[in-house]
């Protein structure tokens, strides 16, 4: 896999975005880190930075980019069931929302068990946390236009968090529309008494509704700190696990300079025993050659 990446240059960011997040999750760092390594090489130092933003994707928004990318043929049924509820709920359709509601609870269960199925044939099985944040990612595709296309993308680097519930379907009639102009007019108490039930029911509804989405905001606000909090305690245990690989690195090199060391003053102090020897040797034979040149002289002068 290494060898993969590093072979080539990286083209630009989206290509190579579509490669890391099609990888496992262990397999992001390092190939990140090549890519970025490569897009260096090249003298394209811009593209490198940008690869090395790139998060590596928590467990549960892996699944959820496996499923866009092994089930493709599922992303465009959900998105199409989140515009329909949508459109249900502001056209104040209890029928249809009834209905609505029931595919999405089978789609959305059927979507979190086939990646479950895709993360445990991968090595990476599930737990129940990891299950409701796909859940709540799905969710989220239903209920924001933005989120659909954050996960159609196949690139989350976090679950996504719904921004806004659907409100419950209660089963009631949607309010009455005015009675046209040949229609009588409905003045009996009983039916006055039931337009003014159904104002108190529609002014609640509508209380309701904006206390939900406050509540939805705020959730999305401590969800979104809670994302960056996240994104940074990432970013800190990968660079401690660069800075971990560094020191080993630097250790193995500081314990090989420290053997090459005492292997040169080995050498050395055999140098200067050699060197020692050899000038004692070189004194030996000087006095051998004195010795015979004196001996050399005596005879000479005896002759």
């Amino acid at each position: 896999m290494s060898s993969r990446f590093a072979e080539r240059e990286p083209v630009d960011l989206d290509t190579v975005a579509d490669e890391l997040y099609g990888l496992r999750p262990e397999q992001f760092t390092a190939a990140r880190n090549e890519r970025a390594a490569a897009a260096r090489s090249a003298g394209n130092r811009a593209l490198a930075d940008e690869i090395g933003r790139l998060r590596r994707p928590s467990l549960s928004a892996w699944a959820g980019n496996a499923l866009v990318r092994a089930r493709h043929d599922q992303v465009a049924p959900l998105i199409e069931l989140g515009e329909a509820l949508r459109q249900a709920h502001r056209d104040l359709d209890p029928a249809q929302l009834r209905d609505l509601v029931h595919q999405q609870r089978l789609l959305i269960g059927a979507l979190t068990r086939q990646a479950a199925q895709l993360a445990a044939d991968a090595g990476h099985p599930l737990g129940q946390d990891a299950q409701r944040e796909v859940q709540d990612t799905l969710q989220a595709v239903l209920a924001d236009p933005e989120a659909a296309r954050q996960w159609a993308s196949g690139r989350l680097t976090r679950p996504l968090t719904p921004t806004a519930a659907f409100p419950a379907t209660s089963g009631e009639a949607p309010p009455r529309r005015a009675a046209g102009p040949g229609r009588a007019q409905r003045t009996a108490p009983a039916e006055a008494e039931k337009s003014a039930e159904d104002r108190r029911r529609r002014r609640r509804l509508a209380e309701a509704r904006e206390t939900a989405e406050e509540a939805d905001r705020e959730r999305a606000a401590r969800a979104a700190e809670a994302e960056e909090a996240a994104r940074r305690a990432e970013e800190i245990k990968e660079r401690i696990a660069e800075l971990r690989d560094r020191v080993e690195t630097l250790s193995n090199e500081l314990k090989d300079a420290e053997a090459e060391l005492a292997q040169a003053r080995s050498d050395d102090r055999t140098a200067r025993e050699e060197t020692r020897a050899a000038e004692r040797r070189v004194r030996d034979a000087d006095r051998a050659a004195q010795k015979a040149a004196r001996r050399v002289e005596e005879l000479s002068d005896a002759g």
